[in-house]
């Protein structure tokens, strides 16, 4: 490999020199070899003619001589050490194998040519090794089979470009991204160059790279790596259903859009609690951002939970995000019995508001049920949960059970409501019954108010003969030892004890017309007789 690496340095060498053959003139040729190489350095290329002798010096210290003609060497060199390495040729060449570090420098060569010519020439060896070990780190992340790393969305990554170079290299680091063809991310001419991104973003993904280059053979080497970022929404997936053409099947669609890669979603039973391990009976799964599982109703019972789970290299082990579905029966509410008049308009209204899937609820009609189609005769009308069937022009012949029929994936469940319909014979008897009904009442209650505010003549007044008389009796008590009263008023026996006598007297108080006349025949004596008393009394008059 060394040995050809220096014969197409040679012949670049002998390809790019410029020779002159004139008395002291001399050319200059650059010439570079990488330690371990075998470098030959030309003298004398101007012809066929070879030279008899030629001599080669390094800083004015001779190397080696030799001449002649022929391919092999033409003499040794001046130092024993040196007769494995370095040699003049028979053409005037110095022949160096297994180049090192310190055979780099200026060398000069003198060649006697026929005719007392001598041909000068110089060639400087330059050695230089690399770049070695050139490598392009990037971590924290995560090696994928192919080599591919990963980081995760908002981590801090640090980016390592490495190499070396002899005598000296250039480091150069580079990002080429969607939006980036070949960015230069920074550069150095030392061993090593870095780079951190923090909160690294899916905007950094793309292919990074490490280019050295030695600043003296201008040899480059480039190291590159993938790098990917991953990515998952906060949010958790969206369970939903879609109706179906079948009322018995349903289809349940679980999403989570926003991830990179594609999550892996899982659809299934939930038995409980998960946590982070799945415990139901798993349906359906797949790599993909939106999966639909389609399940009949033999599979399918009330109170049942679906689930989807969602996981992603981005979450954390057992921090998966799920969504979940809890099925229910259908359960339409409403009245079971309506009534209506002949010749009118009635509303039949049906609320379902609980099922899940949502069920699809109809009218029917008979026990045959009879879809309804609306018309002339029948309005359907749905206001969210609420469903509403009018029935125009009522007649005896709209009389009968009506369903209001809820169904779901799960089951189909009816509200029976039956309508009755009556004539307006009917009513009308009805009316006058409640008219004859509320007048007995209202005469009633006027008696008994009569009879309530004449109580007191009724039971003083000896009965409802009385009730019109103008006049009222008062009831005194009066106490006296002495006869006050008149043979008109029975005296009471004297009690034994000689204690005083309690009097009941009953005064009629005249009418009007009979007011002056009995107050005329009054004395003031008999009054004061008849008002005052040894001890106070009470008066009390009904």
């Amino acid at each position: 490999m060394r040995t050809a690496v220096a014969t197409v340095a040679l012949l670049h060498l002998c390809l790019s020199a410029t020779v002159g053959v004139s008395g002291d003139v001399a050319t200059e040729t650059t010439l570079n070899a990488a330690p371990g190489d075998i470098a030959r350095l030309p003298c004398y290329t101007g012809g066929n003619v070879t030279p008899p002798l030629t001599t080669w010096t390094k800083s004015g210290r001779e190397v080696a001589r030799g001449g002649g003609g022929g391919d092999g060497p033409s003499s040794s060199p001046t130092s024993p050490a040196a007769e494995q390495r370095v040699s003049v040729l028979r053409d005037g060449s110095l022949s160096i194998v297994a180049v090192r570090v310190g055979d780099e420098g200026g060398y000069l060569c003198g060649s006697t040519l026929p005719g007392n010519y001598t041909f000068h020439a110089r060639v400087l060896l330059r050695v230089a090794s690399g770049p070695e070990n050139v490598s392009m780190s990037v971590g924290p992340a995560t090696a994928l089979s192919n080599g591919t790393l990963i980081a995760f969305r908002g981590s801090s990554v640090s980016f390592n470009c490495s190499g070396s170079s002899y005598p000296s290299q250039q480091l150069t680091m580079a990002f080429r991204g969607a939006a980036s063809s070949n960015d230069s991310l920074a550069s150095t001419s030392g061993s090593w160059l870095g780079h951190r991104m923090e909160n690294i973003q899916p905007s950094a993904q793309g292919v990074y790279s490490c280019r050295a280059n030695n600043t003296v053979s201008h040899q480059t080497v480039n190291k590159s790596t993938e790098l990917l970022v991953y990515y998952a929404p906060d949010r958790h997936p969206e369970c939903m259903w879609a109706p179906t053409q079948d009322p018995s099947h349903a289809i349940f669609i679980c999403t989570w859009f926003g991830a990179y890669p594609s999550p892996t979603l899982r659809w299934g039973e939930d038995l409980g609690d998960q946590g982070a391990h799945w415990k139901g009976h798993v349906y359906a799964a797949n790599e993909t951002d939106s999966l639909s599982l389609t399940l009949n109703r033999s599979l399918l019972s009330d109170g049942q939970t679906l689930r989807c789970m969602a996981q992603h290299l981005a979450l954390a082990a057992g921090k998966e995000k799920s969504c979940s579905l809890t099925l229910k029966l259908p359960y339409p509410e409403g009245d079971p019995l309506a009534t209506a008049l002949e010749a009118t308009s009635i509303t039949l209204t049906c609320t379902e508001a609980v099922s899940i899937p949502p069920a699809n609820t109809t009218w029917r009609k008979g026990l045959q049920q009879d879809n309804i189609v609306p018309g002339s005769k029948y309005v359907l009308s749905e206001e969210g949960p609420v469903f509403k069937l009018t029935i125009l022009n009522v007649s005896k012949d709209d009389e009968g059970v009506y369903f209001c029929r809820s169904e779901n994936p799960l089951a189909v469940i009816e509200l029976e409501v039956y309508l009755t319909v009556k004539t307006s014979s009917t009513y009308t008897g009805a009316i006058i019954g409640v008219f004859i009904a509320a007048l007995i009442v209202g005469s009633t209650i006027i008696m008994a108010k009569t009879l309530y505010s004449s109580r007191h003549q009724i039971c003083l007044g000896g009965g409802f003969g009385q009730v019109e008389d103008d006049r009222r009796d008062v009831l005194s008590l009066v106490e006296s030892e002495d006869e006050i009263f008149q043979d008109a008023v029975p005296r009471l026996p004297p009690l034994t004890n000689g204690s005083h006598t309690a009097i009941v007297q009953i005064h009629r108080i005249p009418s009007s017309d009979q007011e002056d006349a009995e107050t005329g025949d009054t004395s003031p004596q008999q009054q004061e007789d008849t008002v005052q008393t040894e001890e106070p009394v009470d008066l009390v008059t009904f």
